[in-house]
Order: C-alpha cells, then sequence, then structure tokens
C-alpha cells in the first residue's frame, strides 16, 4: 500500500451553493452525490462539498479548524494558453482572482483565485511536469 490523495473535501457553509459555483466552473457532480454532500469527479481525485460544520463535527477537528488551514489546491495544465482559458472560466463563474496568472520565479506560469467560500486555487503550467490529458502530472524521479 503506498500512500495517495483519492479525494479532497472542501467544508462549505452552503452545499447547494458552493455546488452551483463548481458546475458553472464546468465540472459535473455525481449521481453519488446528496442533499448534504456532493461528489465531483476532478480528473484523477474526486472534490467533496461537504457541510462545514457537519466537516469539523464529523473529523472531530472542532479545535484544529478555525478557518482555511493555509492549503492551496492546484490545476496543473499543459500550456500557459491552458491557465489563462482556466482563470477566465473561474472568474465567470464567480471566483475572486487573488493573483493573475504570470511567468512564476519558478520558471512556470501561474494564478491563484478563490471560490466563493474562500478556498484558494493555484492554476498552473510547469514546463518540468508533464500533464497528461486528464490533468495528471507524471513527477520526475
Amino acid at each position: 500500500m503506498s500512500p495517495h490523495i483519492s479525494m479532497i473535501t472542501f467544508g462549505v457553509p452552503d452545499v447547494a451553493k458552493a455546488t452551483a459555483f463548481y458546475e458553472r466552473l464546468g465540472f459535473v457532480k455525481s449521481g453519488a452525490s446528496q442533499e448534504a454532500v456532493t461528489f465531483i469527479q476532478a480528473g484523477p481525485v474526486v472534490l467533496g462539498l461537504f457541510g462545514r460544520d457537519a466537516l469539523q463535527e464529523d473529523a472531530t477537528a472542532g479545535g484544529l479548524w478555525t478557518g482555511n488551514g493555509g492549503v492551496a489546491v492546484a490545476a496543473n495544465y499543459a500550456s500557459e494558453a491552458e491557465v489563462d482559458a482556466m482563470m477566465a472560466s473561474a472568474e465567470a463563474a464567480g471566483a475572486r482572482i487573488l493573483k493573475p496568472a504570470a511567468k512564476a520565479f519558478w520558471g512556470g506560469y501561474s494564478g491563484y483565485f478563490a471560490d466563493p467560500d474562500g478556498h484558494v486555487w493555484e492554476v498552473a503550467c510547469n514546463p518540468f511536469w508533464p500533464v497528461d490529458e486528464q490533468g495528471r502530472i507524471d513527477l520526475p524521479e
């Protein structure tokens, strides 16, 4: 067994509102979703949208979760044009652009946006990391 990430869950104040944002962004809600939780196939991982209070209770994380934990979810693309298109889609869907996409100090191209609930996304093109058609990164050895 090897460590991996198969799902990322965002605690949100309103599941329906958060689901609508991600649908405007182009994601498709899975039939496995329920009123209290939305599941979205997001390339090789699943994105979950779950009530913030319910998630905090389920994880018994009341003493730890006092706000955003300083996490950024990243979507990597094969070209700068794809990054620009995704940033434009995010803004059109209702995201707040935190940092417009631009050349990055590390040799790539990236920008950041926040969804309506404050979850931060990085949208990037890293010329050192090949990305397959499903968005999966092939890290160098």
